[in-house]
């Protein structure tokens, strides 16, 4: 019983992706805490894991807390583990916070926040 035990606790200390299969941050536009000069397009935000579409977004509030009117979030075409928000307009210059969240194509859900200011 020992020697099963054993090997069944080295087999699963091998394989460690199998315990870690949430969606973590890779890559955001703008950056976490970046100063742009101008409203970039879109909003991006690039996870680990592909994405569930109808449960993973992206959402911009002002620093007053009030929801930004933008675009839809969705996965890009061409990635599912990336989702967009097309912002189309100027932002006033201010600080934002994007929300997101987002559920793996396993099934792991995972959300946070990034902040950006737009100072021209």
């Amino acid at each position: 019983m020992f020697k099963k035990s054993l090997i069944a606790a080295m087999v699963l200390a091998s394989v460690p992706h199998l315990a870690l299969a949430h969606a973590h941050v890779g890559t955001s536009t703008p950056a976490k805490d970046a100063v742009v000069k101008t409203t970039p397009a879109a909003i991006t935000l690039t996870l680990t894991e592909g994405l569930e579409p109808a449960f993973s977004s992206l959402t911009l509030v002002n620093a007053a807390g009030d929801m930004v009117a933008t675009g839809k979030s969705a996965l890009a075409p061409d990635d599912s583990k990336t989702l967009v928000l097309p912002i189309g307009k100027e932002l006033p210059a201010g600080a934002y916070t994007v929300k997101w969240q987002a559920l793996s194509k396993d099934g792991h859900k995972t959300q946070g926040t990034w902040s950006f200011t737009v100072k021209p």
